[in-house]
């Protein structure tokens, strides 16, 4: 039973000590000039659907939880945000070759369909960011029909 205790304290510390250790913030307030909003003038019910379902993992300016500000949730949320810009950034779109743009848009289009996207752990702690039927098969047309223009 007293290792049981020593391990605790041990343990009460160590997470009291990363609290100290905070990570950098993915917030940029301004929308620039390659934004995929912007370069494509997509339509609003669109745009707001992709911002809510999309942009905090995919673009410059994540809308962080208040559960950020403790670690090591904050290390995870870091990571899943310099991974998932890395796949894609909706800031940078404008900066992208078309045949880049069109892997990318035939890449979310397959992970709308396939309920990869949004990620279930995200869904999870933001309900509103869920796509329904109706709103995957608007995203999904108007992602459809972006692809065939290019």
């Amino acid at each position: 039973m007293k290792i049981l205790r020593v391990i605790a304290w041990i343990a009460l510390v160590a997470f009291i000590v990363i609290q100290f250790f905070p990570t950098e913030k993915n917030t940029n307030y301004t929308t620039p000039k390659t934004d995929f909003m912007v370069v494509n003038n997509v339509p609003s019910k669109i745009e707001n659907q992709l911002k809510v379902s999309c942009y905090d993992c995919h673009s410059n300016n994540t809308e962080y939880p208040c559960y950020n500000k403790i670690q090591p949730v904050a290390w995870y949320l870091k990571d899943h945000v310099k991974e998932g810009k890395a796949e894609l950034n909706f800031n940078e779109w404008g900066n992208y070759s078309d045949r880049r743009k069109n892997s990318k848009l035939r890449s979310i289009i397959k992970q709308i369909e396939n309920g990869e996207m949004p990620m279930d752990s995200y869904t999870l702690m933001h309900r509103d960011a869920m796509l329904s039927k109706y709103d995957k098969n608007n995203v999904i047309a108007y992602i459809t029909r972006l692809k065939d223009s290019l």
